[in-house]
Order: structure tokens, then sequence, then C-alpha cells
């Protein structure tokens, strides 16, 4: 185990993290995107996976900065995301429910790597490491951003379609069909994409 002497090489330690996140990232979202029912988070996870793409050629940039190899260093914390993620795809049953458990998991990915990004940003700056701290500091924003999407679309729709429960379904089924069909034409209303 290598020794941990400077903030230099805690700091490096941390970017390789990242670089092996973002990497489980690209293979986990394509999972996530196609199990979503709701086009608007579809379309949110695909922006995203786009996104972490970007982020894996910056943090390129940070070790060429950095004038060190770009290696990743195994993210045991977002591997047992990716898993906890993964069992709710692996569910059947209401879609709506399911994309809401899509969100919440997808959510405690975004807030792994705000406070992983935060913590380097900080690292970055105290070196005086001015061109780094940018590169990480985009990423960052990009989090931010990714998580307050994610509470958009759960708060302005899914959580909605999700709170019906299996015994109104039961007792309404024409009624929940009805609802559910014209909330899922609101949203497509709604979606600036359309």
């Amino acid at each position: 185990m290598k020794e941990l002497a400077t903030l230099h090489d805690l700091f490096l330690d941390e970017i390789k993290d990242l670089y092996s996140a973002e990497k489980q990232l690209v293979k986990a979202l394509p999972k996530m995107i196609k199990k979503a029912s709701s086009s608007e988070l579809s379309r949110g996870l695909q922006k995203h996976l786009d996104q972490t793409h970007d982020q894996v050629v910056r943090l390129e940039q940070v070790f060429a900065e950095l004038s060190v190899p770009a290696r990743a260093k195994k993210c045991v914390g977002m591997e047992g995301l990716i898993e906890e993620g993964e069992e709710i795809l692996e569910h059947e049953g209401d879609p709506d429910v399911i994309d809401a458990g899509i969100i919440a998991a997808a959510q405690k990915v975004e807030h792994y790597e705000i406070s992983a990004y935060g913590t380097a940003v900080a690292h970055a700056k105290a070196m005086g490491h001015t061109k780094v701290e940018k590169l990480l500091q985009a990423t960052l924003d990009e989090e931010y951003e990714a998580d307050k999407k994610l509470t958009a679309v759960a708060e302005g729709s899914v959580n909605r379609l999700a709170t019906v429960s299996a015994e109104d379904e039961e007792d309404r089924p024409v009624a929940k069909s009805r609802s559910r069909a014209e909330s899922r034409a609101d949203e497509m209303r709604a979606s600036p994409d359309r």
C-alpha cells in the first residue's frame, strides 16, 4: 500500500478514484436509461451519460496537467452505489415506482460525486493547481446541475405517479390508467425537448 505523505499524494489518490468512478458510470448509465419508462428521465440520464464521457476526458486533462499517467484506482464507493442501483433495475413492477427508484439511485451517485469533486477542488485550490481546479470545478458544477434536474423530474411527475398504490390500482384500474396516460401526455407537452 502506498504511503500518503503529502496532500499531493492524497490528491492523486482522489483523482484516480474519481477516474474509476466515472468509468464505472459510463458502463452503468445505459442500463438505467434502458429501464427508465419516463421519457424525461431517460433524456436526462442520456444527457448525463454524455457529460460523464466528457468528465472522463476532463480527468485525463487533469492527469496531463499534473504530469502523471492517467490510471484509475478502483472506486469501491461507486461500485457499491452502482450495485444498489442495479438491484432496482432487477425489479419488476410499476414502471413509475421503478423510475422513482432509479432517480433515488442516481441521486446517491450524484451526492457521492459532489462530495468527492468538492474535496478535490478544495485540495487543488490549496496546492495552487489553478488549471486543475477549474477543470474539476466544471465537473462539480455539472454534478450539482444533474442532481437538480433529477429532483425536478422526481417532483414534477415521477413521484406523483409512483404514489398510486397497488390497492388503488386494484380498486380503480380504469381511473389509474387514464390518470397515468394523462400524466404522460402532460409530461410530453411540458418537455422542452419536444
